[in-house]
């Protein structure tokens, strides 16, 4: 089968192994079946923004334009440090957006990916942020009303905790079983503290989530794979993790080539 279109991140669903589907075109091609295929992946030398579709002969911030990079919120330096936050100062480069996406519940949670790690993520990405990072498991700690509040309390936290997913380790399953019950007791006299000053902020206690990906076999070394490097990629696909795929030939991110435009045969 052959199928020609600008890609997106894998959208995922959780069930038990994950199952993975690629936005190509005006298709959603189921993934799952194809692992254990032959297939090659062709980008055909055009990418477009995925916010305003023009053209563009580089892609910033997995899958923008310059000029939107420059101009939507979504870009901002805020997005990776959420304690950078702006909404509140009257600065905010969409206003709108982000009050829908920033002034909005946001859950500080533990996750095992490459090992325990701390993150923040709004409340409607739950459980898909955790997919998208590869977690094995993952268990809310605590809740707050904004991104700019969680983030303060992810920064606090990071004296304790890793905030980084080690993802060549996440590819590797090279994962030490941890006990996330276990760490959300340890963390809570410290978690009481912080969240103190949070008039919003609640302290949850909520179930573990757990991921199991498509995986036939993992790869023992990582090797990289990219459009940017190389037009054809193709190999058998052994299996979907986090947002990359893995090949017998090496791995590709997905998600950091949305928009491209790429031609898949199987």
């Amino acid at each position: 089968m052959n199928i020609t279109g600008n890609i997106l991140k894998m959208q995922a669903v959780h069930v038990s192994p994950v199952l993975y589907s690629l936005p190509i075109g005006e298709t959603t091609l189921a993934l799952n079946p194809l692992i254990g295929q032959q297939i090659v992946l062709r980008f055909e030398g055009e990418i477009n923004c995925i916010n305003c579709q023009r053209k563009t002969s580089k892609s910033f911030q997995q899958g923008y334009c310059y000029p939107c990079m420059q101009q939507l919120a979504r870009c901002d330096l805020c997005i990776l440090k959420p304690e950078l936050c702006h909404y509140h100062k009257g600065t905010c480069r969409e206003p709108e957006w982000g009050q829908v996406n920033c002034m909005i519940e946001h859950v500080i949670y533990l996750a095992n990916s490459s090992g325990l790690k701390v993150g923040i993520t709004r409340h409607t990405q739950i459980p898909t942020r955790w997919i998208d990072q590869g977690a094995v498991a993952a268990i809310p700690v605590a809740r707050v009303g904004s991104r700019y509040d969680s983030g303060r309390i992810e920064l606090a936290l990071k004296e304790y905790f890793n905030d980084k997913t080690n993802w060549r380790d996440m590819l590797k399953n090279k994962i030490v079983e941890i006990d996330l019950v276990d760490e959300r007791a340890r963390l809570l006299p410290v978690l009481q503290e912080i969240t103190r000053d949070y008039q919003d902020g609640v302290i949850v206690e909520e179930a573990v989530h757990r991921f199991d990906y498509p995986v036939l076999n993992y790869p023992v070394k990582i090797k990289s794979l990219s459009f940017d490097k190389s037009p054809r990629i193709e190999g058998t696909l052994l299996g979907i993790k986090g947002q990359y795929l893995l090949f017998d030939t090496g791995v590709i991110n997905i998600r950091k080539h949305g928009g491209y435009k790429i031609h898949l045969e199987y």
